[in-house]
């Protein structure tokens, strides 16, 4: 970070900011963790509205926020609660769908600057596809500007009837320090082990199960797999509507995937891997896997659609989405050829190096509040 001295120039009080998490996005929480160390950084005073878990999950406190615990409910108490913290700020920054409803509903059109920010959108079937649509509408109609972290998800803004959008590309943080580095590669041998995959390749996938993120695709393309030798083991950790159809699917097949539910270690687990594989049916959102793969050195085999391209350029190995067999036939080639690896991952350094930084993504959203608040009288 390039911190400032002051953002209260000529004696004016400082701006004072709320951020509203809804608490169940990783990707959103560790952005605010990020955006409330800079802008407190740049002497911005910045409440944190969230689940007070998540203090421990982002420490927003260890970097100058204020914790006021709102639930992620939209009932009339949490509601009131949300409306009362955000009492005299200057400007409220909502991050997610479901905390911008909330955050739309405390703050009741009484002409606070209101910025939300998409960080994906919500996927959903039948009655519940259209519900969320409305909320859509409500949120983006609500808001004084909508950041979306990728186009796609900007383009939905305005289809939706946002008055104001705007790319943002919020940033993960960075490579790990090489003392983190070296502990990652000490804990390796032990995670590999862990999961079953001492002397044999290790394929890894991280994300909730749900249809649209093609983990079906990664089991199916599990079956390709078992000629080789030693046959790969894939590991998919994450937790939803879709683990009973893999589940039996991978025992009915004997398939060489273990479903290790929710993690806590998404880290540990890509830097055990030899293997990434991001094989969703649909992607607007800014892949926090993606970015973290490439930033952890590991080859990844992604689908070629929505926002991927554009966030990996040519260091991933791309295929078509819903197929199985492209899929397949990918992670063999990653896997029985050391070259062709090892240019992938110099490939991906490069790449990662062209994303915003940390500071970068912070002076963008300041640069945005600063446009839509006025200057404060004196006190």
């Amino acid at each position: 970070m390039t911190p400032v001295s002051s953002h209260a120039p000529h004696g004016r009080p400082p701006l004072r900011t709320v951020q509203v998490l809804g608490g169940g996005n990783a990707a959103g929480g560790a952005h605010v963790r990020s955006l409330a160390a800079g802008l407190v950084a740049r002497g911005v005073r910045v409440t944190v509205c969230a689940p007070e878990e998540s203090d421990g999950a982002y420490g927003f406190t260890g970097v100058g926020a204020e914790l006021v615990h709102v639930p992620r409910s939209s009932d009339p108490a949490s509601v009131a609660a949300l409306r009362a913290a955000c009492s005299g700020a200057d400007l409220v920054h909502a991050h997610g769908l479901h905390a911008s409803f909330r955050t739309s509903l405390a703050l009741g059109g009484r002409g606070t600057p209101f910025v939300v920010t998409w960080h994906d959108r919500a996927y959903a079937e039948g009655p519940r596809a259209h519900f969320l649509r409305v909320l859509e509408r409500r949120v983006v109609r609500a808001a004084t500007v909508v950041l979306g972290t990728t186009s796609a998800l900007v383009d939905r803004a305005r289809r939706s009837g946002a008055r104001d959008a705007r790319l943002a590309a919020v940033s993960l943080p960075g490579p790990r320090s090489a003392p983190a580095s070296e502990e990652a590669e000490r804990r390796r041998p032990k995670v590999r082990a862990e999961l079953g995959a001492v002397d044999r390749p290790l394929i890894v996938a991280v994300g909730s199960l749900e249809r649209h993120l093609g983990h079906d695709v990664l089991v199916d393309a599990a079956h390709a797999w078992q000629r080789l030798d030693p046959a790969p083991l894939v590991v998919i950790a994450g937790e939803g509507p879709l683990h009973g159809e893999l589940r039996r699917a991978v025992e009915t097949r004997d398939l060489p995937v273990r479903l290790l539910g929710r993690r806590e270690d998404a880290s540990d687990l890509l830097a055990a891997a030899d293997v990434a594989v991001l094989p969703c049916r649909s992607e607007d959102a800014r892949s926090t896997f993606a970015q973290e793969a490439l930033h952890a050195r590991v080859p990844l085999v992604a689908s070629r659609v929505g926002s991927l391209p554009e966030l990996v350029g040519d260091a991933a190995e791309l295929v078509p989405q819903g197929n199985a067999r492209a899929l397949a036939d990918a992670v063999t080639r990653l896997l029985t050829d050391p070259e062709h690896r090892e240019s992938l991952v110099r490939r991906g350094v490069r790449q990662a190096a062209t994303w915003p930084t940390e500071d970068q993504t912070v002076a963008q959203v300041l640069a945005v509040y600063d446009e839509l608040t006025q200057p404060r009288p004196l006190t």
